[in-house]
Formats: C-alpha cells, sequence, structure tokens
C-alpha cells in the first residue's frame, strides 16, 4: 500500500474505534464475474478464500470452478502472480455451505435480486460463528431490505462492500452500514479493506445506487439526453467526455457497452422508481437494447468491432438516426486541438466551457447538471464533498471529480461559464476551501514551487510530493529535493517520497535533454546529469531515514529515485524500470551503478 490508497475521509476521523477483530479467512458466495474478482483480489492479498456457487448435476463444483478459471483468464490478469488461486478453495451451497463456520468474512455476489438475497441470508444466519461479518456486494440494491426479518445479532455484523470491476484494479470499495451495523464492524471491514486489500474506502449512505454509481448513472443520462437535444453523436460525445476532460477512453457510449445496454438501463430505470429523481433516457437507447444490442457482450451497441478489406479491426458507430453502423473513421474536430495541447483537464475544461458552438454548449449544459446534482447529493448518498469525488475518482477512473473541479476553477467563475448556478443551496463551500492533499485533510505545507510540495505529515515525518506534468522530475522537483534533505535534517526525523498522481513518475523531464542536445550545449548537459545523479544518489545518504512509496508507472528517474532510498513502499500495481535505453540513453541518475551492484550479490562466488 502506498500513500496514495488512504481515504481523506477515514474511519478514524468519523469517530469510529479501532478495529476490534481480524481477517484471516474469507468465503465469497457467488462465482461469477465479481465474486471470482473478489476472491482473487482477497487471493492477492494472502487470504485464504472459500469460493462457493450453485450446485450443476455431475460436477457439483461446476460453477465455482468455471468462474476460478475465468479470472485465470481474464485480462487484466485477476491475480497478481502465478499459483495464487492455490489459496481458494471452491465448493457448492448445498454441500459446502457449513464451511462458513470457519471464516471470518462472509461476501456474498449472487445475482441482484433482494428475494435471492434474502433467501440466502436466511440460510447463512443459522451457519455463521457469533463473530463472523456478513456483506453484500450488491450494486445498488439497499441493505437495510436485505436483512429484513433477520436477528438483531446478524444486523449488526451486516453491512455493503461494494466492490467495483475488476476488484483488483478499480480502487474503490463503498462500505456501506445499515442504521443497525455496529461500529465496530463497520471499523474492522474498513480498516481491512484500506490497510490490508488497498482500496480506497469511501462510506456510503444505504440509499438506492449509494455514491458512485448514483452520481455516476446521473451524469450519464444527462450527457445522453444533451446529446440528442444539440444534434450530437455518440463519438463526438466520447471525445468531449473522455481523456480531455481527464475521463477514461470509454468516456461515455463505450463505458454503457462494456457495462451492458440492458444493466445499464435496468439500474436507471430503477433509480427513477426509488428516488423519484429524473434519471429518464432518450428513446434511442430503448430502441437499440430492444434489438438485442446490448454491448460487448453481444458483439455490438452503439460500437461494433469488424474486419476491414485488410483484415484490421475497424470500429463501426451506430447512427441512430438509421439504425445502421457507419465507419465514420477517427473523430477530427479543428477546434479541440489547441485546447487537447493543455497540459492539465482543469485546463481543458475550463477551455472548453469557453468555446463557442455547439461542443461549448454541450459542456457547459453538461458540467453545470453535474456539478448541481453533485452538490445536492452530499449528505445524502455520502457525508462529505471528498467521498463524492473518491467515489467517481476511485470508482469511474475520473482524474476530476465535482469538487475537484469546483475547487480548481472556482463557484463564481463557474457559474459565468456555464450561464447557470452549478451549485443549488445550500451550498457545502465551508467544506470546499482548499484542495485536499495526500491522506487525511489538509496537510501544512512546509516548501514549495511550481513542480514539487514538501508537507508536514505529523509525527516528525515529511513527504516529498511531485505535482510537475506526468509527474517528471525537472529542475524544480530537484530544487525542491535539495531544500528537502535541508529542511528534514533540520526539524523533522524522516521524509517519505509519494504523491497521488496517476503514476509514480514518468521519469525525467527528456524534453530538457534533447532541446540541451539539438543547440549542442554540452557542458550545460552534462552539469545537469552530474546534479541530477548526485541529487538521487545522495538520498542514501541522508542524515535520515527516506522511504519511497512508488506506484503504477515509476520509470526512469523515478525508479532511480526508489532504488537509491534506505526503504521503497512498494504499490501492488507497480511498473518499474530503467526504460532510457530505449531513446537511446544509459540511465545515468544511479541506476546503472545500483543495477550492477544488485546483480553482482547474486552471482556464484568467484565470477
Amino acid at each position: 500500500m502506498t500513500v496514495t490508497d488512504v481515504s481523506p475521509s477515514s474511519v478514524a476521523e468519523a469517530g469510529i474505534p479501532c478495529p476490534p477483530r481480524t481477517i484471516g479467512r474469507v468465503a465469497v458466495i457467488g462465482a461469477g464475474t465479481m465474486g471470482a474478482g473478489i476472491a482473487a483480489h482477497l487471493a492477492n492479498a494472502g487470504i485464504p478464500t472459500l469460493l462457493l456457487d450453485v450446485p450443476r448435476e455431475g460436477d457439483r463444483n461446476a460453477l465455482a470452478r468455471g468462474g476460478l478459471e475465468r479470472v485465470k483468464k481474464s485480462r487484466p490478469a485477476g491475480f497478481m502472480a502465478n499459483g495464487l488461486e492455490g489459496s481458494i478453495e471452491i465448493g457448492n451451497t448445498e454441500d459446502d455451505l457449513h464451511r462458513i463456520r470457519q471464516v471470518d468474512w462472509v461476501v456474498e455476489a449472487i445475482i441482484e435480486d433482494l428475494d435471492a438475497k434474502r433467501s440466502l441470508w436466511e440460510r447463512v444466519e443459522l451457519l455463521l460463528s457469533d463473530t463472523a461479518i456478513v456483506s453484500s456486494n450488491s450494486s445498488g440494491i439497499p441493505m437495510h431490505l436485505q436483512v429484513k426479518g433477520r436477528s438483531e445479532g446478524f444486523r449488526r455484523r451486516f453491512l455493503g462492500t461494494h466492490f467495483f470491476n475488476p476488484p483488483r484494479y478499480l480502487h474503490l470499495i463503498e462500505v456501506i452500514p445499515t442504521a443497525d451495523t455496529d461500529a465496530g464492524v463497520l471499523a474492522t471491514i474498513s480498516h481491512f479493506a484500506d490497510h490490508v486489500l488497498g482500496k480506497g474506502v469511501v462510506v456510503a449512505k444505504d440509499v438506492p445506487g449509494f455514491a458512485a454509481n448514483r452520481v455516476a448513472a446521473y451524469a450519464m443520462t444527462r450527457v445522453m439526453q444533451a446529446m440528442v437535444d444539440l444534434g450530437l453523436t455518440p463519438e463526438v460525445v466520447d471525445t468531449l467526455t473522455g481523456p480531455l476532460i481527464g475521463r477514461p477512453k470509454s468516456a461515455t457510449f463505450r463505458t454503457a457497452d462494456l457495462s451492458g445496454l440492458d444493466i445499464f438501463l435496468y439500474v436507471v430505470k430503477g433509480l427513477a422508481k426509488t428516488t423519484g429523481e429524473d434519471f429518464s433516457m432518450p428513446a434511442f437507447f430503448q430502441r437499440v437494447v430492444e434489438r438485442g444490442w446490448l454491448g460487448d457482450k453481444t458483439g455490438q451497441g452503439f460500437y461494433k468491432k469488424t474486419k476491414g478489406a485488410d483484415g484490421q479491426t475497424v470500429i463501426l458507430t451506430l447512427n441512430l438516426d438509421t439504425m445502421d453502423y457507419e465507419d465514420r473513421g477517427t473523430v477530427k474536430i479543428p477546434e479541440l486541438a489547441p485546447i487537447a495541447k493543455l497540459p492539465t483537464p482543469e485546463e481543458r475544461l475550463k477551455a472548453l466551457l469557453e468555446l463557442p458552438g455547439p461542443y461549448g454548449d454541450f459542456t457547459r449544459r453538461t458540467t453545470a447538471e453535474l456539478l448541481a446534482y453533485a452538490s445536492k447529493m452530499v449528505g445524502v448518498v455520502a457525508d462529505d464533498p471528498q467521498d463524492v469525488d473518491n467515489a467517481l475518482k476511485w470508482g469511474y477512473g475520473w482524474q476530476m471529480g465535482p469538487f475537484d473541479t469546483i475547487r480548481s476553477i472556482g463557484v463564481v467563475e463557474l457559474s459565468r461559464l456555464c450561464g447557470m448556478p452549478v451549485i443549488e443551496p445550500p451550498v457545502v463551500s465551508s467544506r470546499l476551501a482548499g484542495p485536499i492533499n495526500l491522506r487525511r485533510g489538509n496537510l501544512r505545507t512546509v516548501r514549495s514551487n511550481a513542480d514539487a510540495s514538501l508537507l508536514d505529515l505529523g509525527d516528525g515525518v515529511a513527504c516529498l510530493e511531485f505535482h510537475s506534468k506526468a509527474n517528471s522530475l525537472g529542475q524544480g522537483v530537484m530544487e525542491m529535493l535539495n531544500q528537502a534533505r535541508e529542511v528534514v535534517a533540520r526539524d523533522f526525523i524522516g521524509l517519505v517520497i509519494g504523491n497521488q498522481g496517476e503514476n509514480f513518475s514518468l521519469g525525467a523531464d527528456l524534453k530538457m535533454v534533447l532541446e540541451l542536445s539539438r543547440s549542442a550545449r554540452w557542458d550545460m548537459l552534462d552539469a545537469g546529469v552530474r546534479s541530477f545523479q548526485d541529487t538521487v544518489t545522495g538520498l542514501r545518504y541522508a542524515p535520515f531515514p527516506v522511504v519511497t512509496a512508488p506506484f503504477n508507472m515509476t520509470l526512469g528517474g523515478g525508479c532511480e529515485m526508489s532504488v537509491w532510498s534506505d526503504s521503497l513502499v512498494a504499490s501492488a500495481e507497480l511498473y518499474m524500470g530503467l526504460v532510457e535505453v530505449g531513446v537511446g540513453l544509459i540511465p545515468a541518475g544511479g541506476g546503472t551503478t545500483e543495477m550492477l551492484i544488485r546483480l553482482t550479490q547474486y552471482l556464484p562466488a568467484g565470477v
């Protein structure tokens, strides 16, 4: 786990007591995509797991066995290493349900049907130990409805634990207590999900859709309606709602295809019925579902893959007027070209909001609707604006949540740009005063420049945080690291190097190296390389311990900084290497030397 893995809204801050129990063994009931994925992630964390599903004739464990085999073959991989599946035992819910007496936590991941869940809990209650915790992975069925009629003891040990798919990779887990859930149970599961499973925990309200799906589903319905009203097309909307504004490449319509159009329609209809809110969908969506074009699982939805004359894959887009699939090629919108070059999603969104014409109109309308709705949901789906942001960022891969947007651009400016209020009263402005850095709440900034900051984590520990583009290690980061050595030696007892970016670091600023090379300023290049090397290798000789917390892409200089620290606390999702050789450079920040030293440690004596 890294410093990026901790929710700013911690259970400790909420006054919940420290975890009173440990979880050593888990049972997962339901071996579909989610259940098998949850079991795999428990195995990744070293937790022995029992995976059960209903029996089949012949091989009574066929469904559980099949679920395990699917997750073994899944791409991206559900297991972090070969062989981890050995810690998962399989069985069925008739012959093996009694084995849940031996577990500390039972996770339900069966079909989204209230009667089926209630029936299961009736059987489970008779077999549980007196201390076992029980939870549901339901994505929308309120938890209190599931345990209606169960004993007080069962209800006190029951809550929701909503993982997102795929469980290994999506950071979010929504923990959903009911009015009866014991505070110690909430603390135990929150602590385990955070510290053992490496999840970002959002404590969500027990309301329809919980936090992430409630807000995201509303946002998608408004995007689709705006598309119709403004005469746009799915591929244009996906261009406007994808990486351009800091969201995944799947954007809106590709996300719907991946989720299943029938599932999405079922979810929004359910939300409309249970909340009374406007989750209405344009008529075209129902027409697509009625034709059985449900997305990836049926081979076609809003998009369809086919082979061109040259044998290459071609992506066809559904024409919503003719209901025919068309090859529209790559979307090219000249007005967006300069916006796409802006370095941050905040800058790109602001530029889109200022853009005249239909693309700006679309962005202004959907942004205002999202921010207004998100503001109303504070206190309804989660208690804190940061939890709403985290739910969308960790569950849907957004780089900016709605309240991040409000913080970065400002309520007044957003209202001016959108031409309408973006937050409906009562506004939670006191909770939006400033950015949340790293972990639990606002941290004191000791030193800062445009590329890096030195933060006070408390307990005498400082943190060097990068916030340069791609967290590259340029002059600003090196200057702050040198200042950190002086400040930490004088005022602190140790230094952590970590950040909350998409990746720990993509390495040194090679643009500067290229510019100096092209202009033949070899003396300056040599001086820069020497300074970089001295700064990075100096970490090991600092008069205080240095701990680096790398995660995701940690390349080149980011790798060198990690291996020259006194200790490294690596994320499970770490992709580290000295990749400079790919562009014809020899690693010069101490990496070459360190790798040679480490290699020789494993050579036979005398070699």
